[in-house]
Formats: C-alpha cells, sequence, structure tokens
C-alpha cells in the first residue's frame, strides 16, 4: 500500500511525462507553422533587399533596409556590412526576454551587389503565447494530481480493507472445516498458464513480422521505378555484379542501351503527363519484347533510358531482338504523330568488360542510331573496341548530319501559341524548330541541338533558324503577329553573331519589332556584361527578350532592372501543379508583383490542365503556354 506522500510523488512524475509528451506534440503541430512563417519572412525579407537599388550612398541604404526590414518582421539581431564587411547597420533587440529558437532560423544570410546581411527572426508573441500556455496547463495539472492523489489514496484503503474482510473470512472458513476428515491435497489446482501472457507474445511476434515485411518493401521500394515499375539503375549496378562479373550461369551476352529521344520535347510542348504517358509505352512495348527472352533483364537507368540485358545470348541474335524492337516503336509512332519513339546502342560484352566501359560503348551506339533513320539501332561490336577513334565515331556521323542541315538548310518550322491573361495583355508565338536528314527524315531535336552545342555548330544552327525564319515571315505576311525565337548561351557571347544580328534585323525593321527573342536565365548569367550589350542591341533595333527558364538560378531582381528584358518565361519546375503546391503559388506571387513594378511581363510554360491555368490567372501571369493552351503547328 502505497502512502498519501508515494502516490502524491508518483502521480507528479506521470504529470511531468505528461506534460514532455503534451510539449511534444504541441511543437510537432507548431515547428511546421513557425518554419512555414520563417520562410514567408526569409522570402520577403530577400526580394526587398533584391529590389532596393543603390543610391551611391551605402551608409543612406543600409539604414533604409534595415528600416525596411525591421518593419517587415520581427529580429532578434540584424547585421548589415557592405562588401568588403564592414559593418554599416546593427541591431539586438534586447526586451525578448524569451524566443522560440528554431534550427532553420539560425545563422541566416542573404549576399547582394552591395550588401552581406545576417540576421535572426525572432518570435516573441509566439513565444509568449507558448509559455501562459505552459503555466496554465501546469497549474491545471498540479490541481488535478492532488485531487487524484487524495481519491487514489481514499480508493486504496477502501480496497486493502476490502481484501482484509475476505482473507479474514477464508481463514474463518478453513478454521472450520479443519476438524473434518477432507483431503485437500489432491484437490484440483487452476491453470497456471497466463493467457495474457501468451497473447502478448504472440503480438510481439506478429509486429516482428510486420516488421520485417516493411523493411523488405522499402528495401523494393528503393529499387523501383514508380512509374514503370521496372529495377532503376541501382539494381541494374547490382545484378551485373552478382550475376555476371561473379561466378554465375552468365558467361557473355549483350547490353542494349535504349534511349526516349523525344522526351525533353513532350515535355516542353505537350506537358509532363504526356511525357509519363510516353515512358510508360516504351516502357510497356519493351516488356513485350524481353519477355520472348527467358532470361532477359530490363531496368530504367534514369528518366530517358532503358536498359536491357541478354544474358548468354550472340550478338546477331539481339540484332533480331533490337529488330523487332524497331518495328514495335514505329508502330506506335503512327499512332502517337511524334517525329521518333526510341533509338538503341547495343554492345557484346563477357565477365572481363567492365560495366562503366560497356556503358559508354554502348551511349556511343545510341548516338550514332540518331543519325539513321527514326527508332534506328546501331551495334558496336568488337572490333570497334580495338580501334582509338571508336569512341568518336558517333560525334563523326553527326557532324556528317549537322553539315547536311545546314548545307541544305533541311528545317521546318512550327508555332506554339502563348494565350494572354487578359484583352490588354501583349504576348507571342514561339517558333520551334525540326531538322531532317539526309533521308528526308527528321532528327530528334533535342539530340541535334545538344550534339550541334558539343561540336561547336550551335550559332551556325541559331543564325539558319533565325534566317529561314524571317524569310517565311517575309513569305506569307505575318507582320501582324508577334514570334518569339530562341538564342543559345553560346551565341550570346559570340561578337560576331551579335554583329550579324544586328545587321540583319536593321536590314527588316518591320519583322525585327515583331521578334522576341528568348534567352535562357542560365546564359545570361555567364557574362553579365556581354548580354547586357545584347538585349540593349536587341531593344535599339525594335526587338524585344524574354527571359527563359527564370528562377532555375534565382536570379537578382537588380540585375533584370539593369537588363530591362520585356518577358521572363517562369521554369516548368514552379508552373507544374500550380494549383495544388502553395508555396510556388506565394513564390509566384512575389515575382509577379515585382516583375510588374519592372514593367516586365511574367509568361508561364508547361500549363498542361485547367486547374493550373485558372491558378495562374489568378497569381496575374500575363499569358500562359503550354499542351493545353495548344500544340505546335506549322508556321
Amino acid at each position: 500500500m502505497y502512502t498519501f506522500s508515494q502516490l502524491l510523488i508518483r502521480n507528479f512524475v506521470l504529470a511531468f511525462l505528461l506534460i514532455i509528451s503534451l510539449s511534444i506534440v504541441s511543437s510537432l503541430f507548431l515547428t511546421p507553422f513557425l518554419i512555414e512563417k520563417n520562410n514567408q519572412h526569409h522570402q520577403t525579407i530577400k526580394v526587398i533587399t533584391q529590389q532596393l537599388a543603390s543610391t551611391g550612398d551605402t551608409n543612406k541604404d543600409a539604414k533604409t533596409l534595415a528600416s525596411l526590414l525591421r518593419e517587415t518582421a520581427e529580429f532578434e539581431t540584424l547585421i548589415i556590412l557592405d562588401n568588403a564587411e564592414k559593418i554599416l547597420s546593427t541591431y539586438k533587440n534586447k526586451n525578448t526576454e524569451f524566443s522560440i529558437a528554431l534550427a532553420s532560423n539560425n545563422g541566416k544570410h542573404l549576399t547582394t551587389n552591395e550588401f552581406k546581411i545576417s540576421y535572426q527572426l525572432g518570435f516573441s508573441k509566439e513565444s509568449s503565447l507558448i509559455i501562459n500556455l505552459i503555466i496554465f496547463v501546469f497549474t491545471l495539472i498540479c490541481m488535478f494530481v492532488f485531487l487524484a492523489t487524495a481519491i487514489g489514496n481514499r480508493r486504496q484503503k477502501n480496497t486493502f480493507q476490502a481484501i482484509n474482510l475476505q482473507i479474514k473470512n477464508a481463514l474463518a472458513l478453513i478454521d472450520d472445516s479443519s476438524s473434518s476428515n477432507q483431503d485437500f491435497s489432491n484437490s484440483k489446482v487452476e491453470d497456471l498458464e497466463i493467457p495474457e501472457l501468451k497473447q502478448g507474445i504472440a503480438n510481439i511476434k506478429t509486429l516482428m513480422v510486420e516488421q520485417f515485411e516493411k523493411t523488405e518493401l522499402l528495401e523494393k521500394k528503393a529499387y523501383i521505378d514508380h512509374l514503370t515499375k521496372l529495377d532503376n539503375r541501382g539494381r541494374f549496378v547490382q545484378f551485373y555484379e552478382n550475376q555476371i562479373v561473379q561466378d554465375s550461369p552468365v558467361k557473355f551476352g549483350v547490353l542494349i542501351i535504349t534511349r526516349c529521344s523525344e522526351l525533353q520535347t513532350i515535355n516542353q510542348i505537350q506537358g509532363f503527363n504526356e511525357g509519363d504517358a510516353y515512358i510508360a509505352q516504351v516502357s510497356d512495348i519493351m516488356k513485350i519484347a524481353v519477355s520472348t527472352y527467358p532470361n532477359g533483364q530490363l531496368f530504367k537507368l534514369n528518366s530517358s533510358d532503358f536498359a536491357c540485358v541478354l544474358p548468354n545470348t550472340e550478338l546477331l541474335e539481339a540484332e533480331k531482338f533490337t529488330d523487332d524492337l524497331t518495328l514495335r516503336f514505329n508502330n506506335y509512332q503512327q499512332k502517337s504523330e511524334l517525329d521518333s519513339i526510341a533509338y538503341s546502342g547495343l554492345v557484346y560484352f563477357d565477365k572481363s568488360k567492365p560495366l562503366g566501359e560497356l556503358l559508354a560503348l554502348a551511349d556511343t551506339g545510341v548516338s550514332v542510331a540518331q543519325t539513321q533513320n527514326p527508332n534506328a539501332w546501331y551495334s558496336q561490336k568488337d572490333t570497334d573496341i580495338l580501334q582509338n577513334n571508336s569512341a568518336h565515331y558517333g560525334n563523326q556521323n553527326w557532324l556528317q548530319e549537322i553539315n547536311y542541315v545546314l548545307e541544305n538548310q533541311a528545317i521546318t518550322l512550327q508555332l506554339q501559341p502563348i494565350q494572354p491573361s487578359g484583352k490588354n495583355n501583349k504576348v507571342y508565338s514561339e517558333i520551334l524548330a525540326r531538322f531532317s536528314n539526309s533521308n528526308g527524315e527528321l532528327l530528334p531535336t533535342t539530340s541535334f541541338i545538344a550534339m550541334a552545342e558539343r561540336l561547336d555548330k550551335i550559332v551556325t544552327v541559331d543564325k539558319l533558324i533565325i534566317d529561314t525564319a524571317i524569310k517565311e515571315i517575309n513569305n506569307k505576311n505575318l507582320l501582324e503577329h508577334s514570334f518569339g525565337i530562341n538564342i543559345s548561351a553560346r551565341s550570346i557571347s559570340d561578337e560576331y553573331f551579335k554583329v550579324w544580328l544586328e545587321r540583319k534585323l536593321l536590314r527588316e525593321p518591320q519583322i525585327a519589332s515583331r521578334l522576341v527573342f528568348e534567352i535562357s536565365e542560365h546564359g545570361l548569367q555567364q557574362n553579365i556584361n556581354t548580354s547586357k550589350d545584347l538585349v540593349n542591341m536587341l531593344h535599339r533595333v525594335g526587338s524585344r527578350v524574354t527571359v527563359e527558364r527564370f528562377g532555375i538560378g534565382l536570379t537578382s531582381f537588380k540585375f533584370f532592372k539593369d537588363l530591362t528584358p520585356d518577358y521572363i518565361k517562369m521554369d516548368s519546375s514552379y508552373t507544374r501543379d500550380i494549383d495544388m503546391d502553395k508555396n510556388n503559388q506565394y513564390f509566384l506571387r512575389l515575382m509577379v508583383d515585382l516583375a510588374h513594378r519592372l514593367s516586365i511581363n511574367v509568361l508561364a510554360e508547361s500549363v498542361e490542365s485547367q486547374e493550373e491555368k485558372q491558378t495562374l490567372e489568378k497569381l496575374f501571369i500575363d499569358g500562359c503556354q503550354g499542351y493545353y493552351i495548344g500544340k505546335p503547328n506549322p508556321l
């Protein structure tokens, strides 16, 4: 039996544990709110800092910035330095006795062209509320502890009194029967097994089995591609090391890399949902083809590449497999109206071949196949491995095809519209280029541009696109419309290209005023002075400028204030599923507000659904582009 003091101590310990549990639960619910508020303050501070332009007086700007920031949020500390690490302004809140400390809030730093800012946000109001709540809960629990202790002590006394009474009655019965001849030695004893204990052990076993099953399931998920349900690159490496390199029945075989050449184009033009459907369809086609080989293995290496391993299969037999694969891809291409579906590279292997070398050779085979017929394959044979120039064979094929396109102007243009969000919003249609090989078949656009950059032909390709676009606009008398043309980052830094472009536009003043040149944010950041010169030149001749894929580099808005583009096109990572992403909605709303203050129009790409379009319009986006708005059509 516990004494009153023992009960009181026990109840206080339980109350203390309860308070700790409540504190943990409260922190779990409160932390996301504080983090969200902290992130919102951080975004606002960043925007205010980037928007403040220097007037030449650094000390005055620092004081103004400090005043603006302190009006925006509550600070524990705020230090503003110049680029020479000289302190221009400092502030410390001495009145706050207690504040909630967030791990993500300690040591925040922000750097601009003029200032270096270090700060720690304060949450005194939230802290005060939590302290008062803790005091109230503690007081209430103390009252309940004393009350529960008193009631428990009384119940305990009553219980023990009842037990004592039962024991006395039992002893009295034993004394009464002791004089009789009844034998109690052979009386039946109750079963000593405890059902509760057996059930508890069974429950523990069940939990252990469930835990093992969950562990196995997590391991499987870690090695499974969520879209195609195929084993991923990690499992592919394990398979090669365990089933091929080590002692196993697999002595040789063929590795086939299949690349979905249209994925990036579909994602940009038709949207990510269509891109996922395209990859899933290719996966289903390859699963059916591989199923005819009992030991064939299929893996998903990355977003666009599949790996197929045919163990103990000769190269000639594997080439029949890729022939069948090409036929299946051709049938899918006819139904989907795509330029191509996928290209394959084959390489023979045995246990002596390192995996890295095989992947490089198969990748070279894919590059060669992409210069041939749509959905073609190329076999990188053993004799090619012994040649010093075998690794560059794909480059040589691509160089021939690129030169053919340039010499014969084997290019066609398509238009994808940008829909304005309001009647007064001025937007344009983007020109997309398609290239054909010597057989008149379309080459994969993404691969063509990538290889043109690798082989230093991209500037000439840019000239061909611009030249062809101007001719088409002139020939078809499309002077009432505006057109967007992409310029690569390499062309921006080419002085001869800029001179050529300026002369070209000066000779066509009416068309120049109808052209909007799209340049990636990353390309502009590579050389700021060169970018400014290009933008100023384009404005002089009457053309306009769009900064595309905006938001990837989080470039300072002060830089864009100096650069003065006409449009920014938000990267698809911000616009995809915008209707369900509150964080991207908040960020996009800030970007729109700041851009409009600088007289910059904001466009959104990869708009795939009505819900996304409606959400973007509510955020005052000036124009939307994507498969939901309209797919590319011939110019």
